[in-house]
């Protein structure tokens, strides 16, 4: 799913727009009992309750594509009939009305999810027409033709809140706050089935990770049946001990700032786009030929690319550029360079030692300190 797509399905959570049918949920303690749970129309809860809920489901649909919401594709063989995706096709078409499917799907995700305390497993139904769009982008309410039928499930954790003092108006006077549990933020979730090119996409789901480092790769494999894929940090951390490989000897610093320069170019460009641009084998390739890789490196791309990351592996390019800062390091020093500034940095060598030299234009501070430059020398 793309940013639009996902806006798209966002923009349900209003009282004007709300498409959900069914709300279900049970609370987890930390020793992964079920204190509790819900079972109820959604429309039914209390105006308060509905409002504070839908900012729940559009935190659970936030954050960046390829980092924060990950898009998986169920392996042939869990479409089968007892597969993970047979099954969520079934609790979907439940319309969450089947307890014995919800228990299951609760123990699903209470053995695999990875968490040592408290939190709250929401989960809902919807059925949104989707409207038909009118040559001028306008979209046409009362010429729906298909229906997007769908689960959000968020996981929040629940704690206690801290301690305090507050004001008691109706004493008129200051006192210990009482400690309340509270619902926070989702830590993870997903929409099942995906929405792709404005309709339902059976074959892929999407999947919200609050902290990208924290990927629950059981909860993927176990409940979803799907690979985990790599987080952010690992696949700028493989692309790096790639180049690292591939480019062997030829990994020198002016190349290695050129590929960065040109994903950085290929970041903004794309910027206004609804999907952030993927980098397969042969993107990689390309990419090295352009940053001035010799043909020897080029010619061995393909079987190393193979044998060290696999046929298949992709990169998200937002993953691996480095839009803020260009980090260069030593054992001893670190140095962040501004991407449009890079030219100010060289490498060179001289009587026999490698030097980074950094050209100085401005002043110079050393902690919030402004120093005078070096002097030339007579």
């Amino acid at each position: 799913m793309n940013k639009k797509e996902v806006l798209e399905i966002r923009k349900q959570f209003t009282n004007e727009n709300c498409a959900i049918t069914r709300i279900c949920g049970c609370y987890v303690d930390a020793e992964k009992q079920i204190r509790t749970e819900l079972k109820e129309a959604f429309l039914s809860l209390p105006e308060e309750e509905i409002y504070k809920y839908f900012e729940i489901f559009k935190k659970t649909l936030s954050g960046t594509p390829g980092k924060n919401l990950l898009n998986m594709e169920f392996p042939l063989d869990q479409e089968m009939p007892g597969g993970t995706q047979a099954w969520l096709l079934k609790l979907r078409n439940s319309r969450l009305t089947d307890e014995i499917l919800l228990e299951e799907f609760y123990e699903k995700i209470i053995g695999s999810y990875a968490y040592g305390e408290n939190y709250y497993i929401i989960l809902i139904h919807a059925a949104y027409d989707i409207p038909r769009k009118a040559s001028d982008g306008a979209e046409m309410f009362d010429a729906s033709e298909d229906t997007y039928e769908y689960l959000l499930c968020s996981i929040c954790p629940v704690k206690l809140s801290k301690a305090g003092l507050c004001y008691n108006a109706e004493k008129n006077s200051i006192e210990d706050r009482v400690r309340d549990w509270i619902v926070e933020a989702p830590a993870a979730g997903f929409l099942f089935p995906a929405f792709h090119d404005r309709n339902t996409d059976l074959h892929s789901m999407l999947y919200y990770t609050k902290n990208p480092e924290a990927l629950q790769p059981a909860l993927m494999e176990e409940v979803f049946g799907c690979r985990a894929p790599l987080s952010a940090k690992e696949q700028k951390e493989t692309f790096g001990e790639f180049l690292t490989e591939a480019l062997g000897e030829n990994c020198d610093y002016d190349t290695v700032v050129t590929i960065h320069e040109s994903l950085n170019e290929m970041v903004e460009e794309a910027k206004e786009e609804p999907e952030a641009p993927v980098l397969t084998k042969v993107q990689v390739k390309e990419l090295l030929r352009q940053s001035g890789a010799k043909e020897e490196v080029l010619e061995h791309f393909e079987e190393q690319y193979d044998q060290i990351l696999g046929e298949e592996t992709e990169f998200v390019a937002t993953n691996l550029a480095s839009l803020k800062a260009l980090e260069v390091k030593t054992p001893d020093v670190i140095v962040k360079v501004d991407p449009e500034k890079l030219d100010l940095v060289q490498t060179k060598v001289i009587d026999g030692k490698s030097y980074l030299m950094i050209q100085i234009d401005d002043e110079i501070e050393v902690n919030g300190v402004v120093v005078k430059g070096p002097k030339e020398e007579e």
